[in-house]
């Protein structure tokens, strides 16, 4: 790969399981912008939003991502509010390509209804909060140099390969040797 591809879009859009195997069918590390924050945190995103608060994890957020994006060529999951910050969409868009993982308000509940982990989603009708961050987000998210559909028939191996696809009619980001 010549670049970095970013991986973003909401949290359920499938960043970090098509991410490891996008990684895994390139050759490439993968790496997860929300695992590195929690491992220089010794803390779960949970715990760094409930302790220090959003615009503390947000500012730690974009100092990683520019850590990340210096390091080898990779794909990098990022989380679901990053690509949000200007400064962050230029970073991604200055290092690297974003790639957005575009999936509808059903296949996002269905994927993050269960989990306990998801501190933005904490409220009386998370569904209606999820709703509501789609319905905020798709335009900033739709600034990605590239829009992957997530589709909830397709394995993660067949999404990681519609991202390969995406990527090669993109051009510029993958050198032919490494696509075999």
């Amino acid at each position: 790969m010549k670049k970095t591809v970013a991986l973003v879009g909401m949290m359920g859009a499938g960043k970090t399981a098509v991410g490891k195997a996008l990684a895994a069918r390139l050759g490439v590390p993968f790496l997860d912008s929300d695992g590195e924050i929690e491992k220089a945190a010794a803390m779960s995103i949970a715990e760094i939003f409930e302790r220090y608060g959003e615009p503390f994890f947000r500012r730690r957020e974009t100092e990683v991502i520019a850590r990340l994006l210096e390091d080898e060529r990779a794909i990098l999951s990022t989380g679901g509010g990053a690509f949000l910050s200007e400064a962050n969409r230029a970073l991604i868009s200055e290092r690297g390509v974003s790639v957005w993982l575009k999936a509808d308000l059903d296949l996002l509940w269905n994927r993050v209804k269960h989990k306990s982990t998801r501190p933005l989603l904490r409220s009386d009708d998370p569904r209606a909060t999820l709703a509501a961050f789609v319905e905020a987000r798709e335009p900033l998210y739709a600034q990605a140099a590239i829009v992957v559909e997530a589709e909830p028939r397709l394995s993660v191996e067949a999404m990681a390969e519609k991202v390969i696809g995406a990527l090669r009619a993109h051009g510029g980001i993958l050198v032919e040797e490494e696509e075999t």
